[in-house]
């Protein structure tokens, strides 16, 4: 296989996951059955991919950037029916298989440096959610950001990505990943995570949805202050007093104290209230 040749490139944020006990604990928590359509992201050198062949999947479709690997793949899984491949960059192009069916699942070791864009794309905004949303997601990612998807409000780490994570699927931590685990070594932590996105009917309704999304973004823009400044000129102080209340949130709070299901109550009333001011 021609992977002799082959550099490490640190602008692609390469780091091959060599742990044989992390490999199958991604694999045991795809729980991969003989319907599924497998998109893997970031292939490498394909030490999960062959994982991914010896499962019961129907299909497995990567997706790889590094134009030099792609002939190494290629040549690694030529004697497999199951396997396709497209070279390019995963934020652009088409994410279905090459007979356009969508897959079913997402397996990733995604590149750092471009994780919060790929989640936008794997699973949406609140407003702009992915339709039909995948089945379940396991994502090998920056510890940091993983502790962002799962934060409690009052954490840190907890922000707009947590709300929006939250509110649009389940979050489960599957195991961490020390820098060991990969060659050459990140200087950073990792973990890897399995999200369940929401059925459709769980999903909020678009007008809601995108008011949520304007509020996070009016209140995280400045997530040191209290929402009495972030959000003074959404309404008349008097009104957005009584919605706050309405929703279980004090004014004085800060945005990372703030639970989804609060900016969600929140939202509905904004709406409520608007509506009720262009009927009267």
């Amino acid at each position: 296989m021609s992977f002799s040749g082959h550099t490490t490139r640190k602008r692609f944020g390469q780091h091959w996951l060599t742990d044989e006990r992390v490999l199958d604990q991604i694999l045991s928590a795809a729980d991969l059955q003989p319907e599924d359509r497998v998109l893997e992201v970031g292939p490498g050198r394909g030490a999960l991919t062959e994982r991914l062949l010896a499962s019961p999947a129907a299909r497995v479709h990567a997706i790889e950037l590094d134009r030099d690997l792609v002939a190494g793949l290629q040549e690694r899984f030529a004697g497999d029916s199951r396997f396709s491949l497209r070279q390019g960059d995963v934020l652009e192009g088409p994410l279905t298989l090459p007979d356009d069916a969508p897959a079913t699942k997402v397996v990733a070791n995604i590149p750092y440096n471009i994780t919060g864009p790929l989640l936008e794309r794997l699973i949406g905004r609140l407003d702009r959610p992915v339709d039909p949303p995948y089945q379940s997601l396991v994502l090998l990612v920056q510890k940091e950001v993983a502790e962002r998807v799962r934060a409690r409000p009052g954490a840190s780490s907890f922000s707009a990505l947590s709300v929006r994570m939250q509110l649009l699927a389940s979050c489960q931590s599957v195991c961490a990943v020390p820098p060991r685990c990969f060659q050459p070594p990140p200087k950073v932590q990792s973990e890897v995570i399995r999200l369940d996105p929401l059925p459709i009917n769980q999903r909020l309704e678009p007008e809601l949805a995108r008011t949520v999304e304007r509020l996070l973004r009016m209140a995280f823009l400045a997530r040191r202050k209290m929402l009495r400044n972030t959000l003074a000129g959404l309404c008349a102080p008097e009104q957005l007093q009584d919605l706050t209340a309405s929703a279980g949130i004090q004014l004085q709070q800060r945005p990372q104290e703030i639970a989804p299901e609060a900016w969600v109550r929140f939202a509905r009333g904004l709406n409520q209230a608007v509506i009720a001011s262009t009927t009267s």
